[in-house]
C-alpha cells in the first residue's frame, strides 16, 4: 500500500483543535478573561487529580500535592488567588497554609 493510497481514506478534517475542543492546560486567551478572574482554575493541574491531596489531614504529607503545584501552568495565579482570599486549608500554589502565612508576613 503506497502513502496516497492510505491517505486517501483519511478525510481532509481528521485533525481537532485542542483549543476549540477545551482540552485542559491549552487555552485561548480571550478579551473576556479579564472578566472571569477565575478563568485560570480551567488549566489548574489540580483540577485534573485528587482533590483529597490538596486538603490533607491536620499533619498528613502534602508531598504528592506541592509535586503536581511544580509542574502546573497556573501555579502563580493559585497562589496569589489564595492570598488575596485568605485561603485558611489546602495546598495553594505550592504552599501549604503555614507557608503562605510566613509568606504574607515577609511582605508585610
Amino acid at each position: 500500500m503506497t502513502a496516497a493510497q492510505f491517505r486517501s481514506g483519511v478525510p481532509g478534517d481528521w485533525f481537532v483543535d485542542p483549543v476549540n475542543l477545551g482540552v485542559p492546560g491549552v487555552r485561548r486567551a480571550t478579551p473576556t478573561e479579564e472578566d472571569n478572574p477565575l478563568g485560570w482554575q480551567t488549566d489548574a493541574l489540580c483540577a485534573q487529580t485528587d482533590p483529597e491531596a490538596f486538603f490533607p489531614e491536620k499533619g498528613g504529607s502534602t508531598r504528592d500535592a506541592k509535586r503536581i503545584c511544580t509542574s502546573c501552568d497556573v501555579r502563580g495565579e493559585c497562589l496569589e488567588y489564595a492570598l488575596q482570599n485568605d485561603e485558611r486549608f489546602g495546598i495553594w500554589g505550592g504552599l501549604s497554609e503555614r507557608e503562605r502565612r510566613k509568606l504574607k508576613r515577609r511582605a508585610s
